[in-house]
């Protein structure tokens, strides 16, 4: 496995993966971690369209991902992907979407144990009242990715 470390406005973002793909994509705190110098081959792809989405250049990702989970789990992630740029959805519209309203709160905790930050979006799953639920990486992150992927910006009137 390969390790990269960039920089992102949320914070250093840490990008694990091989030639099977990037299993895993993680954030962490300025200082946290040292900026990598060399970029891997197997990561460049995903340095490269990560870079590109900060920059409001892309709303989605083509690089192979090779997430490590149960199969519940890559169930949940999968129907993560399917929620378009912009766009959010509740924990219970997701848990309906897989077939089963009662799964809610497996379908949070798979939501939670998303190991591919930005790329599957876990960020666009809000509560049912609209209000910003769980984030492991912080509900400000979360809130700073939604408004990034807006495409209504608001604009300031002063």
């Amino acid at each position: 496995m390969e390790t990269a470390y960039i920089n992102s406005p949320l914070g250093i973002t840490k990008i694990v993966g091989d030639e099977n793909g990037i299993s895993e994509i993680t954030v962490a705190n300025a200082g946290d971690n040292a900026v990598s110098d060399i970029i891997a081959t197997e990561l460049q792809e995903a340095v490269s369209q990560l870079n590109d989405y900060f920059l409001g250049k892309r709303t989605d990702f083509d690089f192979k991902l090779n997430p490590k989970g149960t199969d519940f789990q890559q169930r949940v992630w999968k129907g993560l992907l399917e929620i378009p740029f912009g766009k959010t959805m509740s924990y219970l519209e997701l848990s309906k979407k897989l077939g089963d309203v009662k799964a809610i709160r497996a379908v949070a905790s798979a939501n939670g144990k998303n190991p591919l930050w930005i790329v599957v979006p876990c960020h666009r799953v809000i509560g049912t009242d609209g209000s910003l639920t769980g984030y492991a990486g912080g509900l400000w992150r979360k809130k700073w990715l939604l408004d990034h992927e807006n495409p209504l910006k608001q604009q300031s009137l002063f």
